[in-house]
């Protein structure tokens, strides 16, 4: 098979079938919303520069559950003291570059 244009009837059923396809709102939409998206922007996480007031609020919140994750033993607070701590560290340390970057 060549790789030229098509005959000019073929072709005006090709663009038939193209406008066709065009007005088709419910294929429209589908095609939209069924494209992947985008991955992540993680430069916006690097770029991150917490406050002071965060990072204490997030040390407070930390070590609260943390007592209380000790102290209980309910798997529901030490689950929450587990998600928390990592946030509360990389906040931690983000703080500390940016305080040393001076």
């Amino acid at each position: 098979m060549t790789t030229g244009r098509l005959p000019d009837h073929e072709q005006r059923i090709l663009d038939e079938v193209e406008r066709a396809l065009r007005r088709d709102r419910r294929l429209d939409r589908r095609l939209r919303t069924g494209r992947l998206r985008r991955q992540p922007d993680l430069s916006r996480v690097t770029h991150y520069r917490p406050h002071v007031l965060t990072v204490g609020l997030l040390l407070a919140v930390s070590i609260a559950l943390l007592v209380t994750g000790i102290v209980t033993s309910r798997p529901a607070v030490i689950w929450t003291f587990a998600a928390v701590w990592p946030l509360t560290l990389f906040a931690v340390f983000r703080l500390v570059c940016r305080w040393t970057e001076r």
